[in-house]
C-alpha cells in the first residue's frame, strides 16, 4: 500500500495542566519526583483545586511526538480516544491545527477527556498525575487498518499497556504494521510503567518491536540492571534500533553493528522537561523517515529536545522545520 504517512502515533489523548511548584509541595502530596502516577477523577479534581494559575495545553506522549514531527514537515496521523466535551474539542483542534490527521471517533458517554496535572519543580523536572478518562475506551475497533498500512512507522506509547482494551489495540496495530512490512516503534514511557508490566514489556520488545525509545532509568528497569552499558548491550540483541536518552549528557544510539554515544546540547535557559523525551523521539523518527544514519537521528533528537525544554509545555512553540534547517540538519 502507498505510504501516505511517515509516522502514525497511537497513545493516550490528554490535555496537560501545567503549574510550577516546589519540592515541598511534592513531599506534602507524597509524590515521587519525575514519576507519572494514575489518579481518579476525584483525586485529580482535589489536586487541581489546590493549585494556582495553570497553563492548559494539549499533550499525551505520542501526540506530542507526532506534533513535533508535523512541525518538522513529516506527514503524520494520530489515533487516540477523547470524549465529546470541551477538553476533547481542544485536543482535536490543537493536533489538527499543527498538521496531524486525527479522526478517531470520540466517546459520547462515560468518562471525560483525559487530563494530566504536570507539576514542574525549579529544577525543571516534571511529576505527573494522570486521569486517563476517555483514554481507557480506546479499543481495537478504533485502529484504522488502512492508516496503519499506509504509515511507514507506527509509534506506540508504553502507557497504552495499562488499560486492557488499549493493549488489544496495541497488538492489532503491531500485527497490521508488520503484515504490511512497516516498522513499529515503542516508547517505554515511564520506569513505573515498565515495572508494572515488566515481563510483558520484555517479551514485547524481544518479539515485536523494531525501534525502542527509553531513558536510562527505563532501559535499566527493563533489563533489571543498574549498569547502563549492560542494558544497552542487551537491548542491541532485541531490537534493530534503540535510542536511549541520558538527559544533559545526550543519548546512546544502538543498532546491530554498534553502540554510540551522542553528545548532548548545552541549554542555559532550562524551564520544563515535560516534552523532552517525546520531542527527542520526534527528531529521531524524522531522521529515520528521511533515511539519515542513526547517529544523525540521535543528534537531531537531541537538538529538538533541547528546544522544547526552554518553555512550559510539550508542544513546539516555533516552526521546527525552520529551526532544524537553521541548525544545518
Amino acid at each position: 500500500m502507498a505510504q501516505n504517512f511517515d509516522v502514525l502515533g497511537i497513545g493516550n489523548a490528554i490535555v496537560d495542566i501545567l503549574i510550577q511548584v516546589d519540592d515541598e509541595f511534592l513531599k506534602s502530596k507524597k509524590l515521587i519526583k519525575g514519576s507519572m502516577q494514575l489518579v481518579s477523577e476525584g483525586d485529580a479534581a482535589t489536586l487541581y483545586a489546590e493549585l494556582g494559575k495553570c497553563i492548559e495545553c494539549s499533550g499525551g506522549s505520542a501526540a506530542n511526538t507526532v506534533a513535533g514531527l508535523a512541525s518538522m514537515g513529516a506527514r503524520t496521523s494520530y489515533i487516540g480516544k477523547i470524549h465529546d466535551d470541551q477538553l476533547g474539542k481542544v485536543f482535536k483542534h490543537d493536533i489538527n491545527t499543527i498538521g496531524t490527521s486525527f479522526n478517531t471517533p470520540p466517546s459520547f458517554s462515560g468518562p471525560g477527556t483525559a487530563h494530566c496535572i504536570v507539576l514542574v519543580t525549579p529544577d525543571a523536572e516534571r511529576t505527573m498525575c494522570t486521569y486517563l478518562g476517555a483514554c481507557v475506551n480506546l479499543t481495537e475497533t478504533d485502529i484504522d487498518e488502512s492508516i496503519v498500512r499506509s504509515s511507514k512507522f507506527s509509534y506506540l506509547e508504553g502507557y497504552l499497556w495499562d488499560p486492557e482494551p488499549a493493549k488489544a489495540a496495541f497488538r492489532k496495530t503491531i500485527h497490521i504494521a508488520h503484515d504490511e512490512g512497516n516498522k513499529v516503534a515503542l516508547s517505554l514511557s515511564d520506569p513505573f510503567c515498565v515495572n508494572r508490566h515488566h515481563g510483558e514489556f520484555l517479551k514485547l520488545v524481544k518479539d515485536d518491536i523494531d525501534i525502542l525509545f527509553a531513558n536510562e532509568d527505563e532501559i535499566k528497569m527493563l533489563y533489571s540492571t543498574d549498569n547502563l552499558q549492560d542494558a544497552a548491550q542487551r537491548a542491541q540483541h532485541d531490537c534493530d534500533i534503540v535510542a536511549i536518552t541520558c538527559g544533559a549528557r545526550g543519548c546512546i544510539v544502538v543498532n546491530k553493528d554498534e553502540i554510540s554515544n551522542i553528545q548532548g546540547i548545552n541549554v542555559s535557559n532550562l524551564i520544563d522537561t515535560t516534552g523532552a523525551g517525546d520531542l527527542y523521539a520526534a527528531g529521531f523518527l524524522y531522521g529515520l523517515s528521511i533515511d539519515k544514519p542513526i547517529g544523525e537521528c540521535g543528534a537531531l533528537g537531541n537538538l529538538v529536545a533541547s528546544k522544547i525544554i526552554t518553555h512550559l509545555g510539550a508542544r513546539p512553540d516555533i516552526n521546527l522545520k525552520e529551526f532544524v534547517e537553521k541548525a544545518a540538519y
